[in-house]
């Protein structure tokens, strides 16, 4: 018998509230048997003829009959995910690193199959590799106004509050912040700040390559930087497009799940889990202890390929500059078809 999830309202009731019959229709698709829900409903204060009657108009509902249907279609979406889950588990642990990868290795062996890898060797004529540091941009952009996150330690979905924590700063001053402050959280430029450091840093995009064998290179530079100091985490979450992580100073240690495994991440609000990337609690979340968590410490001159929708946690293992692109050669619409309601 399937287990029957439980409702906190305790008061009798002359007529069932909606609640009430929301939680008896959504037991019933979840295939607990009509006399499991009988004993919670009359614990809950609710006369023993009701509950009878508003169990049997129930099951005679042509609504809920048309929901079973659904509900069994996406079982039949879940299994599916659930081979692919499985044989993904058959794969090595660890990212495997590819030096100069052509675009038709990258392109059939982990691009269109939606798996990771680190490429080496396509930034060494990068000039960012040897000038970016934090005096370098102090001496050379110390008066440019920049936008960063700051104030996130004090605020625990700091992700998805992004927008509270903008502030406007001169680089320089955030460069000597960065370089002094030691390990924190609590400050770092991300992409959610990219409209306005693009432009306000519009130069620093000459030091870095735009990797034509891989990105689509109509429409100028590209690329999306990330600059902070050690110890900035972005917790679990996915990206709506495939991402190409190219690390050019400092190192980022990952913890990486595949897309397949949504239904055992806990996601409860649009791309995010409430699950610690730091320390995965499995009595807390108890099917994280069937995930394969795969983990890799990206180092200056590498590039990570994190696939659309596949799981991620990232923290700065030292000072740390990255350069973000998403405009690959091939197909990276996933955007439009992700579902529009986030609160779910």
């Amino acid at each position: 018998m399937a287990a029957v999830s439980t409702f906190g309202v305790k008061h009798p009731e002359q007529e069932l509230s909606r609640e009430w019959r929301s939680w008896i229709a959504e037991n019933l698709m979840l295939g607990s048997h009509p006399s499991a829900l009988m004993p919670v409903l009359q614990q809950a204060g609710i006369a023993e003829p009701l509950a009878r009657r508003e169990i049997e108009l129930a099951l005679q509902s042509p609504y809920l009959a048309g929901a079973v249907r659904l509900s069994n279609r996406l079982a039949k979406r879940d299994w599916v995910i659930d081979i692919q889950r499985k044989l993904n588990q058959l794969r090595s642990p660890e990212i495997p690193r590819r030096d100069k990868l052509t675009a038709q290795e990258f392109l059939d062996e982990y691009y269109s199959t939606n798996q990771p890898v680190i490429i080496t060797g396509m930034m060494d004529d990068w000039p960012a590799i040897e000038k970016w540091s934090p005096a370098y941009f102090r001496a050379h952009y110390a008066q440019r106004e920049v936008e960063v996150q700051f104030g996130r330690e004090a605020d625990a979905q700091y992700e998805m509050n992004s927008v509270a924590h903008k502030r406007k700063m001169a680089f320089g001053e955030y460069a000597s912040l960065v370089e002094g402050s030691g390990a924190t959280n609590d400050f770092y430029m991300t992409a959610n700040n990219n409209s306005q450091n693009r432009q306000a840093l519009r130069e620093l995009w000459d030091d870095i390559g735009q990797l034509p064998e891989y990105l689509e290179q109509s429409g100028g530079p590209t690329g999306f930087l990330w600059f902070g100091p050690a110890g900035t985490v972005t917790p679990f979450h996915h990206d709506l497009t495939n991402n190409f992580m190219a690390q050019v100073k400092g190192r980022k240690r990952l913890r990486i799940m595949a897309a397949c495994e949504v239904a055992r991440v806990y996601n409860q609000r649009h791309c995010f889990t409430p699950v610690d990337g730091r320390d995965i609690d499995v009595r807390r979340y108890p099917l994280m202890a069937d995930v394969q968590v795969r983990e890799c410490v990206l180092a200056p001159g590498e590039i990570l390929f994190l696939p659309v929708g596949c799981w991620h946690f990232v923290e700065a293992l030292d000072v740390s500059m990255t350069v973000a692109f998403t405009n690959f050669k091939w197909d990276n619409d996933f955007y439009s078809k992700y579902p529009s309601n986030h609160d779910f």
